[in-house]
């Protein structure tokens, strides 16, 4: 009889408490009702924390809705404004959690129940005095489903209050309450650097409309340190700001209280930025869950260790949307310790992936969750349908031959041409190969480029003025982070097992695909005439590359006829190399037959020593092979020379 041992039951528990309140979502039950402000109001538990829904006597069409923070019976009349244009109002007590992650997670589970209760997808928040660390924190989490923002006396940096380490005095005892809620010492919240002040220029850049009501005179939320911080800060990032000083009538509690001057302007601002309800497109009709993400799921709750990585090119290299999906899973799983790998290098595409796999991501140890995107290079840098086949294909199965248990996300970034041929009814061509490759190894995908063109035919937003590049703005990237956190929501949200179970690994698409890419050494090369070895190669001529690559050996020969040979074993060989302004031509040839001719300059060879992945010869019978380069006396007429700087061998084992 096999025993489970206290720490496996410890997890299993563990587990299992997740699905219960996964589940509990979709079935609360009303506790009592009774009235508020002459409104009829529903009371029910959620996530263990009271809330209460007031319903409207005629509810708007769509069903627009103000979540309230804190201290919901604190100045009502704005509410019950709203209540009677036909709002919903609605309060969670996440009282004493200070907007914290562990509030924002409660929040983030209460907000979808909402809207599949068939709310509005996009929200008012209403945060009064220490409201204000609850509804920006949430809101710059989720800043597309957030309609507008009314926040009271708001408190913008928990440093200023309950901290008093400014001109405010501050609370002993709730600033003790904010370190249990954060997991901090006092040294960790000094330093912490992502307060409702912080980090506001993706909220703006999506014109979330802000209001402000304050008191002139607030010692307690100083405004120099709270409001007028982000205030300013929102406004330099492009975002919509309003402050409206309360100055009529007394002023309480050293200026914190006072009475609210003209509550129907406020109840119009919110109304306005709610109402007419603009049904956002689910996310969801743009994902395909082929695979549950059950191994990373039980990998990061029972195992409480993560390794998650990001491949593809500069959307990933720099992007701000994985930074953010990171910060999502450390919240998601905050007893779990993460390491994230970023493998994303600007200008690299499927056919480079496969071969920087193996050194780049693999090498770090066993990846439970792996982001792969190469459909936007893919396309730019003109690989033919076979080579994005081979190339993706290679990625995934390697990937998964390297750790069977690996959860693999691909996702399908946008472009121009893209968003031409979805409108003209046409799938790209890198999608459907990509997706060949997704569907035969039950791989999930994300199609971003198909989602931001709906959206943007639907009028959510709109190329030039929003997405603006396929390099997205701010905004882009909320687009891209918005629909991946929504799908890992729902992945990891469903029926999971308790137990890790491998992929199935099928037969090949294609035979030759670049399953066991990797980087052969140039200093490999044998029988060399003319070629120098530089092992820190960096340019010399002013022009720069990729950071990736330099200061790494590269075989560089600038002189006609200069030849190198390299035996290599599998079924692929080819050359990473830098194309600059002086790239030539080279002359191949593989075990003995007519050799061939290759230019060596790129689109924008000009302008950068761009690094390129070139495959020579492919379909090689996986056995010992001999590769002889020379330096052709031709070249293009764009080019300033004849060099090759070769920085990687490229071989494909089988």
């Amino acid at each position: 009889m096999n025993v489970l041992s206290p720490f496996v039951l410890k997890n299993l528990v563990r587990v299992f408490l997740f699905l219960a309140i996964t589940k509990s979502i979709s079935a609360q039950e009303i506790t009592k009702t009774d009235l508020w402000h002459g409104f009829q109001r529903s009371h029910f538990v959620f996530h263990n924390k009271p809330a209460w829904i007031v319903k409207p006597a005629r509810p708007l069409e769509g069903n627009p809705w103000i979540w309230n923070a804190h201290f919901p019976d604190w100045h009502t009349d704005i509410d019950s404004i709203l209540l009677s244009r036909g709002f919903h109002v609605v309060y969670l007590n996440t009282n004493d959690m200070y907007g914290s992650p562990a509030a924002m997670q409660i929040w983030d589970d209460f907000f979808s129940f909402m809207v599949q209760k068939g709310f509005s997808s996009k929200v008012a928040l209403e945060g009064v005095s220490r409201g204000g660390l609850y509804v920006y924190n949430w809101a710059k989490r989720n800043p597309l489903n957030v309609s507008c923002i009314y926040a009271e006396a708001p408190v913008c940096d928990f440093k200023s209050w309950p901290g008093g380490k400014g001109a405010g005095k501050g609370s002993a005892e709730s600033w003790a309450g904010v370190l249990k809620s954060y997991g901090f010492t006092e040294e960790q919240a000094l330093a912490y650097k992502d307060n409702p002040i912080d980090n506001v220029d993706g909220l703006a850049s999506c014109k979330v409309p802000i209001l402000h009501a304050i008191g002139l005179n607030d010692k307690i939320v100083p405004n120099a340190e709270n409001t007028y911080v982000l205030v300013d800060r929102y406004i330099k990032a492009g975002g919509p700001a309003t402050v409206y000083p309360m100055t009529r009538g007394e002023q309480n509690l050293e200026g914190h209280h006072f009475p609210i001057e003209q509550p129907e302007k406020i109840a119009d601002f919110i109304f306005i930025n709610s109402y007419p309800v603009k049904k956002r497109l689910d996310p969801a009709q743009f994902h395909i869950l082929r695979s549950s993400l059950n191994n990373s799921f039980v990998k990061f709750t029972r195992d409480r260790k993560g390794r998650v990585a990001f491949m593809g090119g500069s959307i990933t290299e720099h992007g701000a949307w994985r930074t953010k999906v990171c910060n999502y899973l450390k919240e998601k799983f905050p007893e779990t310790s993460f390491e994230f790998i970023n493998a994303g290098i600007s200008s690299t595409g499927s056919t480079p992936g496969a071969f920087r796999l193996e050194k780049e991501v693999l090498s770090a140890g066993p990846i439970d969750l792996f982001f792969e995107e190469a459909a936007v290079n893919d396309r730019t840098n003109g690989y033919d349908k076979t080579a994005q086949v081979r190339g993706m294909e290679g990625i995934v199965r390697h990937a998964l031959q390297s750790n069977p248990d690996m959860d693999i996300v691909i996702m399908h970034f946008v472009d121009p041409d893209k968003i031409e041929e979805f409108n003209k009814g046409i799938i790209p061509e890198e999608i459907v190969n990509h997706e060949k490759v997704a569907s035969h190894y039950s791989v999930n995908t994300i199609n971003l480029a198909r989602e931001v063109t709906d959206r943007i035919n639907a009028g959510e937003f709109n190329w030039a003025n929003d997405f603006k590049d396929l390099h997205p703005s701010l905004f882009g990237h909320e687009v891209y982070t918005a629909s991946i956190k929504a799908f890992l929501n729902n992945a990891y949200s469903g029926n999971v097992s308790v137990m890790v179970t491998p992929h199935k690994l099928p037969g090949k698409l294609d035979r030759f695909s670049y399953t066991s890419g990797y980087y052969l050494p140039v200093d490999k090369a044998r029988n060399i005439k003319g070629w120098t070895l530089d092992k820190n190669w960096v340019p010399t001529d002013g022009v720069g590359t990729r950071p990736q690559y330099v200061n790494l050996p590269a075989m560089i020969a600038t002189d006609p006829g200069s030849e190198l040979e390299l035996q290599f074993e599998g079924s692929a060989i080819g050359i990473c190399i830098a194309s600059g302004p002086d790239a030539g031509m080279i002359e191949y040839s593989v075990d003995g037959k007519p050799f061939r001719q290759l230019d060596l300059i790129r689109k924008w060879s000009g302008i950068l020593h761009l690094p390129w992945y070139l495959m020579l010869e492919e379909e090689l019978k996986s056995k010992k092979h001999k590769l002889i380069i020379r330096i052709s006396p031709s070249r293009n007429e764009k080019s300033k020379g004849h060099a090759c700087r070769i920085l990687h061998f490229l071989v494909n084992r089988n």
